[in-house]
């Protein structure tokens, strides 16, 4: 089995999901600017009308967004800020850059929370307001509800990541001891026309979810934020101050985040621009190009990584053997964002394990396996995923390297780095979660 081109086909088809998402052009593609006229969608805004225009961008893909932004309205522009987790490597002639941290919140968010908050306090209801958002935004802007601290914050959120919740768990327990998180924002950007460009991160695109929902209603309750710490058996072991914050919330003695019907719809637009799904078509359009029948399994796979691999395996077997649920050569690809429960004390993220369990179940098989993220960062680690194959662990037992020793101690990262098996993208300035690109090819 020669898996050189194979391999070569997989990064490839990654990339052109990564284009797909690229935050500039998926911008572009919702944002149209003819004469005074602003179109959106289906709703056209006349500049005219409206005595300033701000702009707030923050997430990981902040600065590429903020300068699809710039290209299109340039000095029509008021004032805004752009945050993110890195520097970008341009410069803005309108707009501001502050610096933040991700995914555990600091002064920085702090920092940046308060000069968002600082620019819409002088907003009015004829002044147009343009937020920017994607996935890491929950950290990049933070600002706790009266009575916590941001060292609160923070080691609830630690506490939370180490846990394993999914996102949206993590995001109903950040809503409710935010001020700015769960329509917070859009509160203090009211009553002024509020338009919201948004690229998913979040597996099924809920908006609530996507950086915790600063500019939509929220669904989730304090009862529900409650239910994630008990259900995770944290309730002895978060600061107590948070843990009265959210007693005294589930009593209805501190108000609950933004709710439908508490604003006038026609003042709100948000729309989705960029999603996990979009980068999925593209990646099954370049595997086609390839000569693979493709075949997109979900865009909302979820899960504990080292299970979804059994299953994602489990598929790619009835291919290779059976051709069902399509033929060979066949281009498997999903997406989605899974979990790692944490109980060794190796390096890895959720990618790297899921390849790990993947080549545990595919040796000797013609079957090829991409695991990455999207942002280029698995976990806290620096590498985006890794790819693995049908001779993977032969060639690591080759060198003394255990699949599944490195699987049980969650060091799914030093296995493949050894291997030279990891794939680094660096920052890639997008999120639209996790793609899996699986490449079936006749025995």
């Amino acid at each position: 089995m020669d898996f050189k081109t194979t391999r070569e086909h997989a990064i490839e088809i990654f990339k052109e999901a990564l284009e797909a998402a690229n935050p500039q052009r998926c911008v572009l593609e919702h944002v149209l600017l003819e004469g005074d006229t602003l179109r959106i969608e289906n709703r056209e805004y006349n500049l005219r009308r409206y005595r300033s225009v701000f702009v707030i961008a923050f997430g990981k893909a902040a600065p590429s967004m903020a300068r699809a932004i710039e290209e299109v309205l340039g000095e029509r522009i008021t004032d805004g800020i752009v945050i993110s987790n890195s520097y970008p490597p341009f410069s803005f002639s309108r707009l501001r850059f502050l610096l933040s941290s991700h995914p555990i919140p600091d002064e920085r968010s702090l920092l940046a929370a308060k000069e968002v908050l600082k620019l819409l306090q002088v907003t009015r209801e004829d002044d147009l307001v343009i937020f920017l958002i994607s996935g890491g935004g929950s950290a990049l802007l933070a600002m706790p509800s009266p009575g916590l601290s941001l060292e609160d914050k923070r080691k609830v959120t630690e506490m939370l990541l180490v846990s394993g919740v999914d996102t949206h768990g993590l995001n109903a327990v950040r809503k409710h001891i935010s001020q700015i998180k769960g329509g917070g924002l859009l509160k203090h950007a009211l009553p002024a026309q509020v338009i919201t460009l948004v690229l998913s991160d979040v597996v099924g695109d809920k908006l609530d979810v996507i950086a915790s929902g600063p500019t939509v209603p929220d669904s989730t309750t304090f009862e529900d934020a409650w239910r994630v710490i008990e259900a995770l058996r944290l309730e002895h072991k978060i600061p107590p101050q948070v843990v009265v914050h959210l007693e005294e919330g589930r009593r209805g003695n501190i108000p609950e985040t933004l709710k439908e019907g508490e604003f006038d719809p026609e003042k709100v637009q948000t729309v989705i621009v960029g999603s996990n799904f979009k980068s999925l078509i593209a990646a099954e359009k370049k595997a086609s190009e390839f000569g693979y029948n493709p075949i997109v399994l979900s865009s909302q796979i979820h899960g504990e990584a080292r299970e979804v691999a059994k299953v994602v395996a489990a598929i790619a077997m009835d291919v290779e053997r059976l051709d069902i649920p399509i033929k060979k050569p066949a281009c498997i690809i999903f997406g989605g964002e899974t979990t790692v429960t944490v109980t060794g004390s190796g390096r890895g993220g959720r990618n790297t394990e899921m390849a790990l369990a993947f080549s545990m179940e595919i040796m000797n098989r013609n079957i090829v396996g991409l695991f990455c993220g999207t942002d280029g960062i698995d976990g806290p680690t620096d590498a985006a995923g890794a790819i693995c194959d049908g001779k993977t662990r032969i060639r690591a037992r080759q060198i003394n390297l255990s699949a599944r020793e490195h699987l049980s101690r969650n060091d799914s990262y030093t296995f493949f780095e050894r291997l030279g098996d990891l794939i680094k993208t660096g920052p890639t300035g997008t999120n639209v979660m996790d793609i899996g690109v699986v490449i079936v090819n006749h025995t």
